[in-house]
């Protein structure tokens, strides 16, 4: 028989292990959970993937933070698991071995100053709720989610294993998105070469579609060269010669990328 202290503590645990259990995916298949985070007295949306059980069982799990595009911004929450990384995860419920972190910018804002910071805190919040491995952090975006991957690469130049920008670059595009720039290089006189330089002990991947006219891929070519030109340690390069604006699905589609991934360890 259960002493009464024992029965009231079980009460009182029992509410939060269910929600916990609730939280976690079933065990045959990762799965979505919703979270918000506040900071500076914003809040933002995000969902954590938590990949299934059998990943689990290895040991402390990799995590990726991805940057969606202008397309996702919003405050739904769920907008940003629709294009990018968040279909290629449903598509891989089953096998994929890592958590990933889709925070939600506002309308009309881009990924800087606070939007950044908090998305760097929802990272930290899933860190530290689903217990992954600080050593093995990943970056990727799209789109405007690569001009961010850049902005918080520079914020934070030692915590990434690894980064991933996708048809992204450094300076504003087009007239009407000035924003949409990396702006910790806005007084370089060659952005191109103070990336590079800042970053090159980092591995990144770079991606871009060649017949991309939303972002040209000039940028990406140039920190190309300028890679090249610093002796990065492993700065590679793909243009998809037939690619348009859209290079992510092709991108998460390709296994030599998160085979190549996953190997980076801080």
């Amino acid at each position: 028989m259960l002493r009464p202290l024992t029965r009231l503590a079980l009460a009182l645990a029992l509410p939060a292990l269910v929600a916990a259990c609730a939280s976690l995916p079933d065990a045959g298949q990762g799965r979505f959970v919703a979270r918000s985070i506040e900071l500076e007295g914003t809040r933002m949306p995000y969902q954590v993937f938590v990949p299934a059980a059998s990943a689990r069982r290895s040991g402390p799990l990799p995590v990726v933070l991805f940057l969606h595009g202008s397309g996702e911004r919003g405050r739904d929450g769920v907008k940003q698991t629709e294009a990018g990384l968040g279909p290629y995860l449903r598509t891989h419920a089953a096998d994929f071995p890592a958590l990933a972190v889709l925070p939600q910018a506002p309308d009309g804002e881009e990924w800087s100053d606070r939007n950044n910071r908090l998305a760097l805190a929802a990272l930290d919040a899933a860190i530290a709720e689903f217990a992954a491995d600080p050593a093995r952090q990943y970056l990727t975006g799209m789109s405007m989610g690569g001009y961010g991957s850049w902005n918080i690469a520079l914020a934070e130049p030692t915590r990434f294993a690894a980064i991933v920008p996708i048809c992204g670059g450094i300076r504003a595009p087009r007239s009407e998105r000035p924003g949409l720039m990396v702006e910790a290089l806005a007084r370089e006189s060659d952005p191109y070469a103070a990336l590079a330089q800042r970053l090159k002990d980092v591995p990144i991947w770079i991606f871009h579609g060649a017949l991309d006219e939303a972002v040209p891929p000039d940028d990406d070519r140039r920190l190309r060269d300028a890679f090249q030109a610093a002796n990065a340690r492993d700065a590679r390069y793909t243009e998809y010669p037939q690619g348009d604006h859209n290079a992510w699905d092709a991108t998460y589609a390709d296994p030599a990328l998160w085979q190549w991934l996953f190997a980076q360890r801080r």
